[in-house]
């Protein structure tokens, strides 16, 4: 087993890592269709080379720096080069209007910007003009005149005789306890609140996931590959600094349509999702298989059949065999061929969901945290007892208690500082050292968290019955027809939901009624609800009276990113869907 060693700051740890790596390959992304990496040396320059520049453009110790990229070798460069500089990264969504980048900017009070494409400083730069306190941009790639002092990235982290050492001792003094970044939470709601996430905060969370690491799996060669936004907290810590500290190599996804075929290429040791990707990889498989047919498809009913069982028969050892020899290495092939463990954060994991992957030989944990926590506060591992409704105990370090009314309590260095200029909302989430979560739960007899549900989430009917929505959800959306669902009933006599059908599915059953496949020209079809009523009905047959689904209405368009219907993580935007659907959903409850 191999020591971590305690490092005063994340740049310090880069800094050590890159000297033991040397020229060994580090950052990976697609060049003219081949994969091409950076080496540890070189990044280690160019990092060295762009915080000199910083400083020398007039960026002071606490300065703030806001970061619009999408995940790319350029963006871990500048994260570590602004706090290298001694600043504070902000990182923000690709995703954002021009409205958030405009809140963010006067917020953080950023004296300066890094963007990477032309397409994302279109939508920045009229907030930098109207900032009062943004000073100049430095974009990755070259762009057309915009009405704010322009500096070229390449042209501050080129130079090739940059002093990695003196930017190594220059950081010396940097504490655990200084600030890192700041991260603006996504939110299901209101504005984004700058969450202060100090470097011992970010170093905790690596720690901590290390230790199940390096006890559950063996530290070796890891490769990660970088999918989730990288203004997430869960990607930034566990997508880019856990592989920092492992030594690790780190490739950058071409975006969601070649995900597949990245994983293949790459063969990620380990890997960092949110359910939703789940959700899709387990419907495109099942869909694989069902077209096969024959042998393909009975092995697969078995392997589920026998991953439900908590404990093999003796007669039961043939099929497994089968299984095991035919139908597993098929599976850990799309996966690259060398998953030591796929890690599911950011929202809940239907149980069934990591039943499915388990039952196929792929070691699927799940974890829980908020931005607020570094963001992990704990996760499944082997050694504990993998339980797939549960998301583990909480990480080395980490202190969880259950208040009273269910809240989750966490206490630990992974604990932000509070919420930049909003002493409010820090006193109402920090009290005594406590983050309070908003999220309810509980420990179970082995140690182990479980979540139930999002306190202000939880559906309170007329009756004062507690409805856990994300649990109900996201047994909607195992059914082939449904992609997406969201339910409804505060204050209500019993539940009902909104709808987007499988477009896949929905394409099918459109072909065979002669009609269009558009979602909005169908969204009325008496014929169609019929058929996604079926479909809910059959997840109703397990809920309790409170939670089934009683009537439903059919969205008009996917939740989306685009459409401000879901956050960057994935998660539904409930305010947000009401506000479009409020009405169809309340005509629910009339006749």
């Amino acid at each position: 087993m191999r020591t971590f060693e305690r490092f005063p700051n994340l740049v310090t740890m880069f800094f050590t890592r890159a000297a033991e790596k040397g020229d060994a390959p580090f950052l990976w992304s697609k060049q003219g269709g081949a994969w091409t990496p950076l080496s540890w040396a070189e990044v280690a320059r160019q990092v060295a080379s762009l915080a000199r520049a910083l400083k020398a453009e007039g960026l002071k110790e606490g300065d703030r720096v806001v970061l619009v990229s999408e995940n790319r070798p350029e963006f871990c460069i500048a994260d570590l080069a602004i706090m290298a500089a001694g600043c504070v990264t902000v990182p923000t969504y690709t995703t954002n209007t021009e409205r958030d980048h405009t809140h963010i900017l006067e917020n953080s009070g950023a004296r300066a910007a890094i963007v990477s494409t032309a397409k994302l400083a279109q939508v920045l730069l009229p907030a930098i003009v109207r900032s009062s306190t943004c000073e100049f941009l430095i974009a990755m790639e070259a762009l057309p005149p915009g009405g704010t002092r322009t500096l070229s990235f390449s042209d501050l982290a080129g130079d090739p005789n940059a002093d990695v050492a003196a930017a190594a001792d220059a950081v010396a003094d940097v504490r655990r306890e200084d600030l890192a970044c700041l991260i603006y939470t996504s939110g299901t709601g209101g504005a984004p609140r700058g969450v202060r996430q100090h470097h011992g905060a970010i170093l905790c969370n690596v720690e901590g996931c290390i230790d199940i690491i390096d006890a559950d799996f063996g530290w070796g060669d890891e490769i990660f590959l970088s999918f989730l936004p990288l203004s997430h907290a869960y990607e930034h810590s566990g997508g880019q600094f856990l592989p920092i500290g492992l030594g690790g190599q780190i490739y950058y996804a071409e975006g969601l349509e070649k995900l597949a075929a990245n994983i293949e290429e790459v063969g990620p040791t380990i890997m960092v999702v949110v359910p939703r990707l789940f959700e899709l990889i387990r419907a495109r498989l099942i869909k694989a298989v069902e077209k096969q047919g024959g042998i393909g498809q009975k092995l697969l009913d078995k392997a589920i059949e026998l991953g439900a069982r908590d404990k093999l028969r003796l007669v039961d050892y043939p099929a497994k065999l089968a299984v095991d020899l035919l139908l597993k290495p098929k599976v850990q092939k799309r996966f690259g061929g060398r998953s030591k463990a796929l890690v599911s954060g950011g929202a809940p994991l239907n149980p069934e969901i990591g039943q499915f992957f388990s039952a196929l030989g792929l070691t699927l944990l799940q974890g829980y945290g908020q931005t607020e926590a570094g963001p992990v506060v704990s996760c499944n591992r082997p050694s504990a007892g993998i339980r797939s409704d549960t998301v583990g105990p909480p990480m080395k370090g980490v202190e969880v208690r259950i208040a009273e009314d269910g809240e989750i309590l966490v206490r630990g260095e992974l604990v932000m500082h509070g919420y930049w200029r909003n002493e409010t909302e820090t006193e109402r989430v920090l009290k005594d050292g406590w983050l309070h979560t908003g999220d309810v739960g509980l420990l179970d007899e082995a140690g182990r968290l479980k979540i139930t549900d999002r306190k202000k989430d939880i559906i309170v009917n007329d009756k004062g019955d507690n409805i856990a929505p994300q649990k109900v959800e996201g047994m909607l959306t195992l059914q082939p027809e449904i992609a997406q669902a969201m339910i409804s009933g505060d204050k209500r006599p019993y539940v009902v939901g909104l709808i987007v059908p499988d477009q896949e599915w929905l394409a099918g059953w459109a072909a065979e009624k002669g009609l269009s496949p558009e979602l909005a020209k169908l969204s009325g079809n008496a014929e169609l609800h019929r058929a996604l009523m079926a479909a809910v009905d059959r997840v109703n047959a397990d809920l309790s009276v409170i939670e089934k689904v009683r009537r439903i209405a059919i969205a008009d368009e996917p939740f989306s990113i685009d459409n401000e219907q879901m956050t960057p993580s994935m998660k539904n935007r409930r305010h947000a869907i009401r506000a479009v659907y409020g009405d169809r959903l309340d005509g629910l409850y009339k006749g």
